[in-house]
């Protein structure tokens, strides 16, 4: 039982790290790899939402449930490239391959407003 609670700390902290942690640190590149790896299966609803935003929900919630199918694979193998290069500044400045950063930015308000992406859909 106590090595199962470290080992969730540990989680914890790896996939939250710090305010000072910005976008072009190893640091911030290792837990985004590691988010990567282990939550791609938040691309089915995050692209959901996303295409139900952009499109409606008719054609949207379809759509964005098999692009994020064919999404969980690309946030999966990013996830291990960025797990494993983390000391390497590559790309340049240590930037995020994919769009969002994390897979739950598809849910988050600040990350849509970086983006530019609406946060409701007009009708």
């Amino acid at each position: 039982m106590p090595r199962s609670l470290v080992a969730l700390s540990l989680l914890i902290a790896l996939l939250a790290p710090p305010a000072c942690a910005h976008a072009g640190t190893p640091v911030r590149k290792f837990g985004r790899g590691l988010a990567a790896m282990t939550t791609g299966f938040l691309e089915v609803p995050g692209n959901m939402v996303a295409e139900e935003r952009k499109r409606g929900p008719g054609e949207g919630l379809p759509l964005g449930f098999v692009k994020g199918l064919g999404m969980i694979v690309v946030r999966e193998l990013v996830g291990v490239y960025e797990f494993v290069t983390a000391p390497f500044p590559a790309p340049p400045g240590y930037r995020p391959l994919i769009e969002p950063e994390f897979p739950w930015g598809y849910f988050d308000e600040d990350e849509r407003a970086r983006r530019g992406t609406p946060s409701h859909r007009s009708v």
